[in-house]
């Protein structure tokens, strides 16, 4: 008999097409109130992937208006996303779009990857 084994879809090069920045963020200095970019942490290649309709149920039970999860090859030492950066990403799609970190797990399915979900700062 074969034995079953699931494996996932492989990730390659030609996948990550989509360059993103991760960014922090600090206060307007003065009397008005919001934050502006303090300076770019680290820049990449990404896949953005789909958004399931699970996702978007979460997104509104999180009071959160758009969610979106990134997989971008894992920089080890040189960079660590945590929830104080935010994320920009270059397309069309998402251009002016400002995404807050909110978690980041290592890929089981591909050694090598990390993934990044974030939600739209408003």
């Amino acid at each position: 008999m074969i034995k079953f084994e699931h494996r996932g879809k492989k990730v390659n090069s030609g996948d990550l097409r989509t360059p993103i920045s991760f960014y922090e963020m600090v206060a307007n200095e003065g009397p008005e109130a919001g934050e502006e970019i303090e300076q770019i942490v680290y820049e990449c290649f990404a896949e953005i992937q789909k958004v399931f309709r699970r996702d978007l149920e979460q997104a509104k039970a999180n009071g959160t208006l758009e969610d979106i999860t990134v997989k971008i090859r894992d920089p080890y030492e040189t960079f660590t996303p945590d929830t104080k950066h935010y994320i920009g990403i270059n397309d069309r799609y998402y251009f002016g779009k400002a995404y807050n970190v909110k978690s980041v797990q290592p890929d089981t399915t591909d050694v090598g990857f990390i993934i990044v979900v974030a939600s739209l700062a408003t």
